[in-house]
């Protein structure tokens, strides 16, 4: 049974409840914090999913990230964004607009096969891809095409219950001055996590409070 135990573990089919270690290849996600709970960041390929309301931080969030993605010198493409990305902001969190395309679908149906056509091109280190319904068919088919194209699909969605798709990471933001509340739902190789503060004040100042201006901005609306 010792053999077969340690077959399965070096196959990776195998894990331990109380092993620190992720399933998968992890990037750092440029925060501290996060890099402890996920046990060295964000996958380096597969389906991430980000439940999340739109505007509270949520790309400032995966830009770290998606600059390390993005450094190995292949494409970053985003699918139907909400509104179209600040290229100074872009550039000033170190993304080469030269390796990043943004598509605009008008179905969600062909927004689902530019994503797996870009992910199994093997040109695109990341694709960021927003409000597209998936069925549980079209989940396994977006982290397959990501895993032979080496490559993460990052769907941003907004929070809901239901089924649960098969994915690397699930997490859930939540608005916070100082940044974002964030929780795991899932982990592949891991745990949940309860909802944790991500600092977002040293690399994005000008958009947090601090504690006194938190206070300062209670007082004048009181």
């Amino acid at each position: 049974m010792s053999a077969l135990l340690e077959q399965l573990t070096r196959r990776q089919l195998l894990w331990q409840g109380n092993s620190q270690h992720t399933a998968y290849q992890a990037v750092s996600s440029g925060y501290a914090e996060l890099d402890q709970q996920l046990a060295g960041g964000f996958p380096a390929s597969g389906l991430i999913d980000i439940q999340t309301g739109q505007g509270i931080g949520e790309l400032r969030l995966l830009l770290p990230y998606l600059q390390q993605q993005q450094s190995s010198g292949r494409l970053l493409v985003l699918i139907s964004p909400p509104a179209e990305p600040c290229a100074d902001m872009l550039c000033a969190a170190g993304i080469v607009l030269s390796q990043l395309v943004i598509v605009t679908p008008k179905t969600s149906k062909d927004a689902l096969w530019a994503a797996e056509q870009c992910l199994q091109s093997g040109c695109c280190a990341s694709v960021l891809l927003w409000q597209v319904p998936l069925k549980l068919a079209q989940a396994r088919r977006l982290q397959l095409a990501a895993e032979q194209g080496a490559a993460s699909v990052i769907l941003i969605r907004r929070p809901m219950d239901g089924l649960s798709l098969p994915v690397n990471l699930s997490v859930k933001l939540q608005p916070h001055r100082q940044g974002v509340l964030l929780s795991v739902q899932k982990r592949k190789g891991g745990w949940p996590a309860a909802p944790f503060l991500v600092d977002m004040q040293n690399r994005w100042p000008g958009l947090c409070f601090t504690t006194e201006q938190h206070w300062q901005a209670r007082r004048k609306a009181s």
